[in-house]
């Protein structure tokens, strides 16, 4: 008799993601819910961005970094829900492993580059606050082009790695994953070898990826703070506080979201939680952006406006 580890890794050729819920009656409701958030979600961020080519004011390296994380945004949520919503209007449940293996490789790149945006960006409001006398030079479009450049660098061999320690990984049983995409964790579950070592690597790198990045984020923000307690107008300290209240913000939720949704690896079973948290980070995270940036910004609104009103900018 043959040992679980001798089956070839090709043995399934396929899987079935089992969705949201599986009652009949629920589907053309979560159809219509998610058809409309990721409607909203592109829309919005689009949005933002048109604003920002448009709009000369936003021309800053701050606006530079939202352009490229809402691009990001749009990615996101487009490597995962049209095709959940193909399948719902199908009825068909199953992705081939080629699928499976390609949507987690583009999911962890989009993210990875997420991840060390959100890194740039508060070390461009460290600059800004900390050392404004040197900010144009240290934060010239040349530096800001080489960070985008490097978080793509550095996300994409983050999710190549993944995506090949999954690969020699070997499937040879149950097929049914209990979500609506393609991740590591669920699929970790279903395979029949060993899944230590790329446990092992997840963590490993995620250490690197997520928290190397957070604690750089913390240590501009701890010297943002301290420089602008040192303002004495009120005035001045609020109008600091507030270039950084949005990205906090979105920080606080993007790693709150991440750190919930892979800290039960490892656990017996996976439950509908983790589809909670999936679709915090697939779904709410590229949406909620737009609104987080644009709530308290008046330069952001007012080229929001104009552009749905198909103004020009203001000169």
């Amino acid at each position: 008799m043959k040992s679980k580890f001798e089956y070839n890794k090709t043995a399934i050729t396929e899987f079935i993601l089992l969705g949201l819920v599986e009652t009949p009656d629920l589907r053309p409701v979560v159809f219509v819910v998610f058809l409309l958030s990721y409607l909203l979600t592109v829309g919005g961020n689009l949005s933002i961005l048109a604003a920002i080519l448009v709009e000369t004011k936003l021309h800053t390296p701050m606006y530079f970094f939202l352009g490229n994380l809402s691009v990001l945004d749009v990615g996101c949520i487009t490597v995962t829900i049209p095709s959940m919503l193909a399948r719902l209007l199908s009825h068909k449940r199953t992705v081939p492993y080629g699928a499976c293996l390609t949507q987690l490789f583009f999911f962890h790149l989009l993210v990875g580059v997420d991840c060390f945006l959100l890194t740039a960006m508060a070390y461009d409001r460290f600059l800004a606050i900390c050392q404004p006398l040197t900010y144009s030079t240290r934060m010239s479009q040349t530096v800001q082009r080489i960070l985008v450049a490097v978080s793509w660098a550095l996300a994409f061999t983050n999710a190549l790695t993944h995506t090949v320690a999954i690969s020699t990984l070997n499937f040879c049983g149950p097929n049914v994953i209990n979500h609506f995409y393609c991740d590591l964790p669920q699929l970790f579950q279903l395979s029949c070898s060993s899944t230590q070592l790329n446990e092992l690597l997840l963590f490993a790198v995620g250490f690197i990826m997520a928290g190397t990045p957070l604690a750089l984020i913390v240590t501009s923000y701890a010297h943002v703070t301290a420089a602008v307690l040192r303002i004495r107008s009120a005035e001045g300290r609020k109008k600091a506080f507030s270039t950084c209240g949005s990205h906090l913000t979105v920080v606080a939720i993007f790693y709150g979201s991440g750190i919930f949704n892979y800290m039960r690896l490892g656990s017996a079973k996976l439950s509908d939680k983790d589809k909670a948290f999936g679709i915090f980070n697939t779904v709410i995270n590229p949406m909620l952006n737009p609104i987080i940036y644009s709530l308290r910004n008046p330069d952001v609104q007012g080229a929001l406006w104009r552009v749905l009103m198909g103004r020009r900018p203001l000169a």
